[in-house]
């Protein structure tokens, strides 16, 4: 299997990564310590075409693929995971509406969120149904003399759900039916009945914010139902696939910059004479990030692949994320390590990569869960 960039991908890399360098690490910081969302740096993402990826450009997109969303994802995520994440998980929403959309449903909503600079969210878990997506409570009941859904329910740690224009929401709409009842739907912002709650205030990716959200009798038009009845949980599943090899590739990011900080910091640290980058025992906790980094990358492209050719990629796509977010992690602690007392202080990015490393470990998906799906698609 070829993974090597075509020319336009090599120049898209090398955009992103200039984009990254000298706009988004110098705010890293800066949006660590806020909470704020960089609305202007999505702006900035949005003229780039950076989210649009992979929705033609009829609707607004830039067109490509998944490789060149876990491209870009990747290289922003090297100095800013709060940043990637949020475009990350943003083209979840044109990926569903993409496929299975209508076709005035996508002329509708995605110039909008690919380059109309609005942000789109993905609103699937409760808190009763996290990693147990089926036992969703959140209802939306047809009123078929108004032809309108009436959603009554809470999500919880959405993305971006705060700030987003429109919200995909994954409600039952035959309760009866549990999962087989479930119907992705989506939302305005703005529509009455649906409100924010609570913005969680986290460990990490603290430029990204996480939202509760709130369905008090709202009504939407039936024309808002994103495929068919009763297929919300195909649907929810199909765009998971896609949205742990983003992950992947945010994890992927930060364990890579974790790796150059380290290599960096041991030439330069200078301890009983000489750079520590000379002892043997930190080579091969260099030696050990590097390979742990590279195979974590090619795993996550293996799985870019296999669905962008249209292959089956469930497993491919969990044993990518359930790698790289363990990778994340080892590497960052490892580098954290190698720092010492530098890397522990907030005048090192370490610290910081550090918190945002465990998230990956975490959402779409625990390493648990992972573990499970894995387990189901191999014993086939």
């Amino acid at each position: 299997m070829d993974f090597n960039f075509s020319k336009a991908q090599q120049m898209l890399k090398k955009t992103v990564a200039d984009f990254s360098e000298n706009r988004v690490k110098p705010r890293a910081e800066e949006i660590d310590r806020s909470g704020k969302f960089p609305k202007d740096l999505f702006l900035e993402m949005t003229k780039m075409g950076l989210t649009g990826i992979g929705t033609d450009e009829k609707y607004g997109g830039s067109g490509g693929s998944d490789i060149e969303k876990i491209i870009a994802v990747e290289e922003i995520a090297k100095h800013c995971a709060s940043t990637a994440a949020t475009l990350s998980i943003h083209t979840i929403f044109a990926s569903v509406l993409d496929k299975f959309g209508t076709e005035e449903q996508k002329q509708k909503y995605l110039p909008d969120v690919c380059s109309g600079g609005e942000l789109g969210a993905f609103a699937l878990t409760e808190p009763n149904a996290g990693s147990d997506a089926g036992s969703a409570r959140t209802t939306a009941i047809y009123d078929e003399s108004k032809e309108e859904y009436v959603l009554n329910g809470t999500k919880c740690f959405i993305t971006g759900g705060g700030l987003a224009k429109y919200v995909l929401v994954f409600a039952l709409t035959s309760p009866e039916l549990k999962t087989k009842g479930l119907s992705c739907i989506l939302v305005e912002r703005g529509t009455p009945g649906f409100s924010i709650g609570k913005i969680e205030d986290k460990m990490g990716l603290h430029g990204s914010e996480t939202a509760e959200l709130i369905f008090d009798n709202c009504r939407v038009p039936k024309g808002n139902l994103i495929g068919q009845p009763g297929k919300g949980f195909k649907i929810a599943m199909t765009a998971l696939d896609g949205a742990r090899i983003g992950i992947a590739a945010q994890a992927v990011g930060i364990a890579a910059e974790a790796l150059d900080e380290s290599i960096k910091y041991t030439k330069e640290r200078v301890q009983f004479g000489r750079p520590i980058s000379s002892l043997q025992g930190l080579q091969w906790y260099l030696a050990e990030m590097a390979t742990k980094v590279e195979c974590a990358r090619w795993m996550t492209y293996r799985a870019a692949s296999l669905k962008v050719s249209g292959l089956p990629h469930t497993k491919e796509a969990a044993i990518a994320k359930f790698n790289a977010s363990k990778t994340a992690v080892e590497v960052t602690d490892k580098a954290l390590q190698i720092h010492g007392g530098y890397g522990y202080m907030k005048d090192y990015p370490l610290e910081r990569m550090y918190r945002d490393a465990k998230i990956t470990e975490i959402y779409e998906g625990t390493s648990e869960i992972h573990k499970v799906v894995i387990a189901r698609e191999v014993l086939k």
